[in-house]
């Protein structure tokens, strides 16, 4: 598994180098038009919980992560290409459960609970999550690539 931008690997982020600047509405646009979503699943755009800044165009993964994809326009001190960023990011449920283990305790009993679940949790963001995340990126770059995108 890489990055599909650059060569390295990171978990839970990949990027996509495209030679056109997508505004969210656009890339929106692109997805209606190419995605398969029998084989690759329904996707809707908004914002991943009420606390989000910004909206993104959301993609399932597994019941406690599902796949943000958005991009970037080149320019500026961190992006020197034009991006497709496809990330992984808690679902609300996997976000309050994370709120929930945050709580200190001196409860032995849920303080085993909270390690347990936090050790699943973290294997399903660096298994299954992250399985996904590389099939929609994989996929994506194939469509961007068809369409001529890819830098």
């Amino acid at each position: 598994m890489t990055d599909a931008g650059n060569g390295e690997y990171m978990i839970g982020r990949q990027t996509i180098t495209t030679t056109k600047a997508f505004s969210l509405d656009e890339l929106y646009s692109f997805m209606e038009e190419h995605w398969n979503t029998e084989e690759y699943n329904q996707f809707e755009r908004g914002r991943p919980n009420p606390l989000s800044a910004e909206e993104y165009i959301m993609l399932p993964a597994t019941p406690r992560f599902l796949v943000l994809v958005y991009s970037r326009a080149a320019g500026g001190l961190f992006s020197k290409d034009n991006k497709v960023i496809l990330t992984t990011a808690n679902t609300p449920e996997g976000i309050s459960e994370s709120l929930i283990r945050g709580i200190p305790t001196s409860n032995i009993i849920f303080g085993g609970i909270q390690i347990s679940s936090s050790m699943s949790t973290e294997k399903e963001r660096k298994g299954p999550a992250e399985d996904i995340l590389q099939m929609y990126t994989e996929y994506m770059q194939k469509l961007l690539g068809e369409a001529g995108y890819l830098k």
